[in-house]
C-alpha cells in the first residue's frame, strides 16, 4: 500500500537533507534496544490486561479453582499432595487464633501457582501448535487429516471465546528465513523483468554477497530474533516510515470510503471501548490461524510527531475529546460526560454548535494544517516554535482521540456522473485541499456537507486491515444499530447542559507565516498532481472466480499484471502464474518472504558499515505497480443480498513511484469488484483512466480463458453504449434515493 512509496525511498530518507549518512550506533546496542522495547510492550500489555481483568484468563477461573481447592480441603482431601502444608509452614506464625487464615492463604497461593502453571502450559502448547504451517501447503479447498487434527487442537487450547490479545503471548516468533533461500527467491522473482545481461550481472552480485557478507549479517538477525519479539518490524517502522522526510500526504496516508455521518463518531468510540475491553475477536487467517493483534493498540489517541531526522509515535492511554476542523477553525469537542460516552444525539448537538459558530478563522489559522503535509524536517522545525507559542491548542489536536474534518463541500457518488464523482471523492479523501486534514493523526474522519463520510489514515501505526476492521464496525453499528429518528436526527435527546465546544486559539508567531504559505503551496502541487480513478467492475466478482477453482486474490493480481503489461497469455500460463502467486503468498504468510528479510539484512549492513552492491541494487529498484487488497473481514455485518444499498467502496493510496501506479481493490459481495487507481499527472507514462480500462479488459480476457466466463467478454464488448448503461445503472441502484443531509443511508 502506501508503504511501497516509503520502502522505495527509505535509503536517501535516512537524513533530513536527502544526503546519505552512515548509521553510527553499534548494531549490538541497536539489537539490545529493540529487545528492550519489545519487553516493555509485553509488560505494558500485561499490566493493562491485569487492570482490565482480562489477563491471563478470566478472574472467575481463578476463583473457581480456589473454591474447588477449598471444597476439597473441607472434605479432608489434599489436591496439593502436601504442598499446602509446606506453604503454611513458610507463612508467619500469627498465633493459634489465625491458624485458619494461614490455611486460606496457603490455599490461595497454591491456587495462584497452579492457575499460572496451567495457563503457561496452555500458552506453550498453543505456541507449538501455531508453529505448524503444513495447512498452508495444501491445495485450495482441501484439508488433510493432520490439518483437521491440528485445527481441532487449536480450538481446544484457544478456549471458547478468545479475546483480541488472547493469542499474543502464544504466537511463535517471526522466523529468519535462510539467506540462501531468500536470494534464490529474489533472483527467481526478477528474472522475467530483467534482460539476460542484467540478470547475469545481478546473479554475480548475489553470489558475491552470499560468499562475503551474508553469513555475518544473518547472524545478527538471528540474534535479534531470539532477543526481540520480531527481527524486522521495529526497523521497518523506523526506517520505512519514521525516518522518511517526505510529506505524509499521498506518500504515507490512504483513504477509505463510505457515505454516512450522523452516528459515526459515537460508533467509533464504541469500537474504542470494545477495543479497550478486548471484546473484538482476534483475526483468524482462513478461520484457523490467529494473526498478531498488536497494531490494534494504536488506532486511537495516537499521533505521529515530526522530528528533524526521525519521527516518533506518541500514543496516549486515553483521550476524552476529538479535534474538529471546520471552515478554517479548530475546536476541542468533548466526547464524555462524567466518564460516560455522550449519546449520539448529544454528539450531533455539539457538532451542530460548531457548524453554527459564526466566528471567522484567524489569520493563517485556516491553512495551519498544511504544515502536517510538508516535508517532515520542515514541519519539525516549525512545530518547535508552535509548541512554545500555542502549546495548549497543539496539545488539544495531538492529544485527541482522532481528528474530524467537517468539509464545507459535498462529495460522493452522484447519479448524474458516477464515474467522475467517484474519482473526485477518492481524491478528496486522499489529499483534500492540503490544509483541511491533520495528517499526523492516526486517522481523520472526513464528513462532507452532504453527509458522506470517509477516512484518511496515516500508515505508520498499522496496516489497512486494522483500520478497515474498525471502519466496518463503525458503518454497520451506525446504520443498523444506532439508526435515526423520523425527522433525520440521531435517536435520543440533546443535552443543553453540555458546555460549548472549545474554540482553539493559535498564537502564531510571524516567522511561521511564510512556512505555512510554502507548505500550502507544496501541498496543493502534490494534491493536484495525483490522478485518482475508481473502477466499479460489476460483470462478475468472487463467486465466478470460485467457480474457476482459483484464489480470488491471485486471480486479480495476475489480471493486474496483464493490465499493466498487456501481454496476452493462455490458460496454462495463467494457472502457472496463479499457482506461483499462491506459493509466494503462503511463503510470506509463514515468515519466509523475501522483501522484509532483504530489508533487515540491508539495515544490518548499514550499521556495520559494510558495502554490499547486491543489497544496494535490491533497494534501488522502483515499484511501478503497487497493489493491495482491502479485505472485508466482518461479512456478517453486511448482508449484500438483503441490503444491496449498504456496501463499502473500499479505499486507495498513492503511487509508489513517480511513473507508477497504486492500485487497491475490494470484493463487494460476490458480484462486484471495485478498483482504486492512483498515479501522478506529471508522468507522461501513466494514466489512471487508461489503466482502469486495461484492468476491465484484462479481467474479461482472463475470464474468457474459462468456458464459464466467455459470455462476459461477448456481452461487455458487444456494445459500448450497453456497457455504459450497465455500469451506470448498477451504480444508480447502489445509491438508491439518497438525501443530501446528515441522514443519507447509502455508503
Amino acid at each position: 500500500m502506501a508503504e511501497a512509496h516509503q520502502a522505495v525511498g527509505f535509503r536517501p530518507s535516512l537524513t533530513s537533507d536527502g544526503a546519505e549518512v552512515e548509521l553510527s550506533a553499534p548494531v549490538l546496542q541497536e539489537i539490545y534496544l529493540s529487545g528492550l522495547r519489545s519487553w516493555k510492550r509485553h509488560l505494558s500489555r500485561f499490566w493493562n490486561d491485569f487492570l482490565t481483568g482480562v489477563f491471563p484468563a478470566s478472574p472467575l477461573s481463578w476463583l473457581f479453582l480456589f473454591s474447588a481447592i477449598q471444597l476439597a480441603w473441607f472434605l479432608q482431601l489434599d489436591p496439593s499432595l502436601g504442598l499446602m502444608e509446606k506453604i503454611k509452614e513458610l507463612l508467619p506464625d500469627w498465633g493459634g487464633q489465625h491458624h485458619g487464615l494461614r490455611g486460606v492463604l496457603a490455599a490461595a497461593l497454591f491456587a495462584s501457582c497452579l492457575w499460572g502453571a496451567l495457563i503457561f502450559t496452555l500458552h506453550v502448547a498453543l505456541r507449538l501448535l501455531l508453529s505448524y504451517h503444513g495447512w498452508l501447503l495444501e491445495p485450495h479447498g482441501a484439508m488433510s487429516s493432520p490439518t483437521k487434527t491440528w485445527l481441532a487442537l487449536v480450538r481446544i487450547f484457544s478456549g471458547r471465546h478468545p479475546m483480541l490479545f488472547s493469542y499474543q503471548r502464544s504466537l511463535p516468533r517471526q522466523p529468519v528465513p535462510s539467506v540462501q533461500d531468500t536470494v534464490r527467491k529474489y533472483l527467481e522473482s526478477v528474472r522475467p523483468i530483467l534482460s539476460d545481461e542484467d540478470f547475469d550481472w545481478t546473479a554475480v552480485l548475489a553470489q558475491e554477497f552470499l560468499r562475503l557478507q551474508a553469513s555475518l549479517l544473518q547472524w545478527y538477525l538471528r540474534l535479534k530474533s531470539w532477543w526481540a519479539s520480531n527481527y524486522v518490524s521495529d526497523w521497518w517502522e523506523e526506517f520505512v516510515y519514521l525516518r522518511s522526510r517526505n510529506p505524509l500526504m499521498v506518500n504515507s496516508n490512504y483513504y477509505m470510503m463510505a457515505a454516512r455521518a450522523g452516528n459515526a463518531v459515537h460508533a467509533l468510540l464504541l469500537y474504542r471501548h470494545r477495543l479497550n475491553r478486548q471484546e473484538i475477536p482476534p483475526t483468524l487467517l482462513m478461520g484457523m490461524r490467529p494473526l498478531c493483534s498488536a497494531q490494534y493498540e494504536k488506532i486511537f489517541n495516537t499521533t505521529r510527531i515530526p522530528g528533524v531526522q526521525k519521527d516518533y509515535i506518541r500514543h496516549l492511554h486515553d483521550s476524552q475529546h476529538v479535534a474538529v476542523f471546520h471552515r478554517g477553525r479548530f475546536f476541542r469537542m468533548g466526547t464524555h460526560s462524567r466518564n460516560s460516552l455522550l449519546s449520539p444525539r448529544a454528539l450531533e448537538q455539539q457538532f451542530q454548535r460548531i457548524l453554527d459558530d459564526p466566528s471567522p478563522a484567524c489569520p493563517h489559522e485556516e491553512h495551519l494544517a498544511a504544515l502536517t503535509a510538508a516535508p517532515r524536517g520542515t514541519w519539525a522545525q516549525v512545530r518547535t516554535s508552535l509548541k512554545t507559542q500555542a502549546a495548549e491548542a497543539l496539545e488539544a489536536v495531538e492529544g485527541a482521540a482522532f481528528f474530524v474534518s467537517l468539509d464545507a463541500e459535498p462529495a460522493g457518488l452522484t447519479r448524474e456522473d458516477p464515474a467522475a464523482s467517484l474519482d473526485a471523492y477518492a481524491h478528496a479523501l486522499l489529499a483534500g485541499r492540503g490544509h483541511d486534514r491533520w495528517f499526523d493523526k492516526s486517522f481523520t474522519l472526513i464528513v462532507f456537507s452532504n453527509g458522506k463520510l470517509g477516512l484518511s489514515v496515516e500508515h505508520s501505526w498499522a496496516d489497512c486491515p486494522i483500520s478497515g476492521h474498525m471502519w466496518e464496525f463503525t458503518l454497520a453499528t451506525e446504520c443498523f444499530q444506532l439508526g435515526y429518528s423520523t425527522d433525520g436526527h440521531c435517536k435520543g435527546h440533546p443535552d443543553p447542559t453540555l458546555p460549548q465546544p472549545q474554540r482553539l486559539q493559535w498564537d502564531l508567531p510571524d516567522q511561521i507565516h511564510s512556512s505555512i504559505s510554502l507548505a500550502l503551496r507544496g501541498a496543493k502541487i502534490l494534491s493536484e498532481n495525483v490522478d485518482c480513478h475508481v473502477v466499479p467492475f460489476s460483470l462478475f466478482g468472487k463467486s465466478f472466480i470460485r467457480r474457476c477453482h482459483l484464489s480470488s486474490d491471485s486471480f486479480i493480481q495476475i489480471a493486474l499484471q496483464l493490465a499493466h503489461f498487456r501481454d496476452p497469455q493462455c490458460l496454462a500460463l495463467f494457472r502457472v502464474a496463479v499457482d506461483k502467486h499462491q506459493a509466494l503468498l503462503k511463503a510470506a504468510m509463514s515468515g519466509q518472504g523475501v522483501d522484509r528479510h532483504l530489508f533487515a539484512l540491508y539495515i544490518v549492513s548499514r550499521f556495520l558499515h559494510l558495502q554490499s552492491p547486491f543489497l544496494t541494487q535490491v533497494h534501488s529498484e522502483q515499484w511501478q505497480l503497487s497493489t493491495s487488497q482491502i479485505p472485508v473481514q466482518q461479512m456478517h455485518l453486511f448482508d449484500v443480498h438483503n441490503y444491496p444499498d449498504y456496501v463499502s467502496s473500499g479505499g486507495g493510496f498513492g503511487p509508489a513511484d513517480d511513473h507508477g501506479y497504486g492500485v487497491s481493490y475490494i470484493f463487494m459481495g460476490d458480484g462486484m469488484i471495485t478498483f482504486h487507481i492512483s498515479s501522478k499527472k506529471s508522468s507522461t507514462k501513466t494514466d489512471s483512466h487508461r489503466l482502469g480500462q486495461h484492468i476491465e479488459d484484462a479481467l474479461l480476457d482472463v475470464a474468457s480463458l474459462f468456458q464459464a466466463g466467455q459470455h462476459f467478454k461477448r456481452r461487455f464488448r458487444g456494445s459500448g453504449k450497453e456497457n455504459s448503461r450497465h455500469r451506470c445503472g448498477f451504480l444508480s441502484r447502489q445509491t438508491g434515493a439518497s438525501k443530501a443531509s446528515m441522514t443519507s443511508t447509502d455508503f
